[in-house]
């Protein structure tokens, strides 16, 4: 494996791409204070500078992959990317942190146990269609039959496990279950082609529903390709690019027209956007991939194409908004769909100090990093008390559930949900729904 891996680092036109991009960093250390994990530690290698550091002592011999220091410090970034936005240089940290994974996913010891799980599940879960359908109906019936309600009143169990029953629990619904269908005319502004996610579709298909029928109430036809498959995030986060090269080839495939291919959740549409570069030196796929990588934008990206519907606040209490790391840093659509949430909320709308942060879901980070997770939640958690309010929202599944578990466990009574439902409560209160 060594031997293999050396070669590749002298001879592939992807390495050398990579090793362009981290000399680019010019050492300034501006991007010390957005990073949430050097925030906590202190420590220099806990930072973007300290990490691609690392990084380029890899890169050139100088350590081997197998390095405790290499291993530690790349597995307790969050890759939330906040690093790069505020990087004078442009440094790319994502790529380079995805590429690092690879190199490290492979250097890893075959023996670790949570190492081979996470592969089992990539590669046998997450590339199957049929399997992660049954996963998810799996977890659908125990959230639903209140298994993992009962769990936590037990209390007694391991603290991954506990967190897991809480992540479960609080990916149900806070809002009723709708059935309607808007009054205007679909269609009239053009054709959208949603993407429902797997997670997404898994266990948040009513916020799929509510973008269904929003989009419709702007005049705006939905369809919904049939062999779309997971984004390929979760691979690419964990190193495995190769499976999210996979995934990524099948939704182009999927979303084979031109239309606008609309997201709801921060981290699909932050890795959908990413396609041209894990193809940008295959001469087959480039183009293709640029191509599809253009027509991604998150469902608030969409609405502002056209003159939106507004509707009065639906709530009657105070709400505020938490920022998905993926959606700001990776899709640029941060305040697209604050502004989304404000146009039906108003008065009720309260602004949250430090909505740029991290809450610490990153994927399954909280999982395998539960310690530094945790850290960086309780820092959203304070200021989500300061704001008084009783309902955020977030426009990212992972973020929902990790805001929402911690909540639950800390005794918090705050309901979490996605903005676009909140949306979709206005317009059905408003009687924009049939």
């Amino acid at each position: 494996m060594t031997d293999k891996r050396l070669d590749i680092r002298q001879d592939s036109q992807d390495f050398q791409d990579l090793q362009d991009k981290l000399l680019a960093c010019i050492h300034c250390g501006l991007c010390l204070e957005a990073c949430p994990t050097y925030v906590i530690t202190g420590n220099e290698n806990d930072g973007p500078r300290g990490r691609l550091y690392l990084m380029r002592a890899v890169a050139e011999g100088r350590l081997e992959t197998t390095s405790t220091v290499y291993a530690t410090h790349i597995d307790r970034c969050l890759g939330c990317r906040a690093c790069e936005q505020v990087c004078p240089a442009g440094v790319e940290y994502g790529q380079l942190l995805e590429a690092s994974r690879e190199v490290l996913l492979e250097a890893q010891p075959k023996s670790d146990l949570a190492n081979r799980l996470l592969r089992v599940v990539l590669r046998h879960v997450w590339l199957s269609p049929w399997r992660l359908r049954m996963f998810f109906r799996a977890s659908r019936v125990f959230r639903d039959l209140g298994l993992a309600r009962f769990l936590l009143k037990i209390g007694f169990m391991p603290p991954r496990v506990k967190f897991g029953m809480a992540l479960l629990e609080r990916s149900k619904g806070v809002f009723h279950a709708k059935t309607q269908r808007s009054q205007r005319r679909k269609g009239a502004v053009g054709s959208v082609a949603l993407f429902k996610g797997c997670v997404g579709e898994g266990l948040f298909a009513r916020v799929n529903r509510a973008t269904e029928r929003v989009l419709e109430a702007n005049d705006f036809n939905v369809e919904i390709p049939p062999n779309q498959v997971c984004c390929g995030a979760l691979h690419a986060h964990a190193g495995d690019l190769e499976g999210a090269r996979e995934l990524a080839r099948k939704n182009m495939a999927a979303f084979d027209s031109d239309a606008p291919i609309v997201t709801n959740a921060g981290g699909c549409g932050a890795m959908l956007t990413t396609y041209a570069h894990l193809f940008a030196n295959d001469e087959e796929l480039a183009e293709r991939a640029a191509k599809f990588t253009a027509r991604v934008r998150d469902v608030s990206q969409q609405l502002t194409t056209t003159e939106m519907r507004t509707a009065p606040s639906p709530m009657g209490q105070s709400v505020t908004y938490d920022t998905s790391c993926h959606l700001m840093y990776g899709q640029r659509s941060g305040e697209a769909s604050e502004r989304m949430l404000r146009s039906v909320t108003g008065k009720d709308f309260v602004a949250l100090n430090g909505t740029e942060r991290c809450c610490g879901a990153a994927g399954v980070y909280n999982l395998l990093q539960p310690e530094m997770s945790q850290r960086v939640l309780r820092e959203k958690l304070d200021h989500i008390k300061e704001t008084g309010a009783g309902i955020l929202a977030t426009g990212n599944p992972g973020c929902q559930m990790h805001i929402g578990a911690g909540a639950c466990l800390s005794g918090m009574p705050l309901r979490v949900c996605h903005p676009i439902e909140i949306v979709d409560q206005a317009y059905e209160k408003a009687g924009y729904y049939e």
